[in-house]
């Protein structure tokens, strides 16, 4: 494969890369550069994580990229999430890896890290602690967001930890690339800026979209002072609320009953779930998307392009009914798989019921 059509492959996942130069001179001189994505374990798997990230690493892996993919226990639980309770994330941190195996994610090709495993080396402390003094308080403030929390969220002197562990993680991997949603942005360029003060390895930031809640666009939160992309990160899908979320457990029946619900207006692309998740997810994982309706209703159609799909949308060709029911059928395809996976494997069952067992906390 050629750089040409490896950019292509980046590009194609890419919301935002700072910088493209310098992915162009990364990519022309290594065959194979590292990459790396943070997870903080927190209850069920969504779509998002179980479906959407294992096709985008799958992209990136066709692409030449090696991959680090990072289980943030200790940050979860300085995010006090499953009540803070460092046990029971570790368990969550391996039913994720549960989750990317029955996704088709080839853990032979990538390297699980553990938070709780970097956290032992005192190389580690002394990178955050160098961060910190190269930190300006008012800019650790801004990054905290990337918890995924607001200002008047946050309680705790630990939290201002985080933000300078996870750039600290940057470095002690050694990776040449940060592959991460759009909402780690902050923390992302903070390690771009701490790099050129410290004079280490400056990593490319390549963001990937974040899919939207079943809702459809809301209203800006606070996450972050550019008001689109506050408004994405506000509108994301979260595994806080369910009931505009997809769950890789949820039954054929969840799916449908939860997509005839969302949000999608006639005749309307914008900010809209459903064709989100068909050109992000249905076109990435198929090559057609064929969608079945009554002759009366103008009969079967099938789609080889999303924008082919977007213009009958937009032209009111195809009813916003039959576009729900199309998507949520290509969607269990997807999911099905890791649904049987926890269903018939033994080790992933107990995950699977130690989770359901256990309060979820944000």
């Amino acid at each position: 494969m050629d750089l040409e059509e490896r950019i292509g492959l980046v590009k194609g996942v890419a919301e935002e890369i700072i910088t493209e130069e310098e992915l162009y001179e990364l990519l022309a001189s290594k065959q194979h550069p590292l990459a790396y994505d943070g997870f903080e374990p927190s209850g069920f798997a969504h779509l998002p994580f179980g479906v959407f990230r294992p096709l985008l690493l799958k992209d990136l892996m066709k692409a030449g990229f090696r991959f680090k993919l990072l289980l943030a226990d200790w940050h979860a639980w300085l995010n006090n999430k499953m009540g803070g309770d460092l046990q029971a994330i570790r368990k969550v941190g391996e039913y994720f890896v549960e989750v990317w195996r029955a996704a088709g994610v080839d853990l032979n090709r990538v390297e699980i890290v553990w938070a709780s495993d970097l956290v032992k080396r005192p190389e580690y402390w002394e990178k955050v602690l160098r961060i910190a003094k190269s930190c300006s308080v008012a800019r650790a403030t801004r990054a905290l967001t990337i918890m995924g929390r607001k200002a008047g969220e946050l309680r705790e002197v630990a939290q201002y930890f985080y933000p300078m562990m996870q750039v600290a993680d940057i470095f002690e991997l050694g990776v040449d690339v940060c592959q991460l949603g759009l909402d780690q942005r902050r923390a992302n360029v903070l390690a771009r800026e701490i790099a050129e003060k410290l004079k280490w390895k400056k990593p490319v930031v390549i963001s990937h979209h974040m899919l939207m809640g079943l809702q459809g666009l809301k209203e800006p939160e606070g996450f972050d002072t550019n008001q689109e992309r506050d408004i994405e990160i506000a509108s994301k899908m979260s595994k806080s609320k369910p009931q505009t979320c997809i769950f890789v457990h949820d039954s054929r029946e969840d799916i449908l009953k939860k997509l005839k619900a969302a949000y999608c207006p006639p005749k309307d692309a914008r900010n809209n779930p459903i064709l989100e998740y068909a050109k992000y997810i249905i076109f990435r994982a198929f090559k057609e998307l064929e969608i079945k309706r009554k002759p009366e209703h103008g009969g079967d159609v099938t789609y080889t392009s999303y924008s082919q799909l977007e213009s009958d949308y937009r032209q009111g060709k195809l009813h916003p009914l039959d576009l729900k029911l199309a998507v949520a059928e290509y969607l269990d395809k997807l999911i099905e798989p890791i649904r049987k996976h926890f269903e018939r494997n033994k080790k992933a069952r107990e995950l699977y019921n130690f989770i359901r067992e256990r309060e979820v906390t944000r």
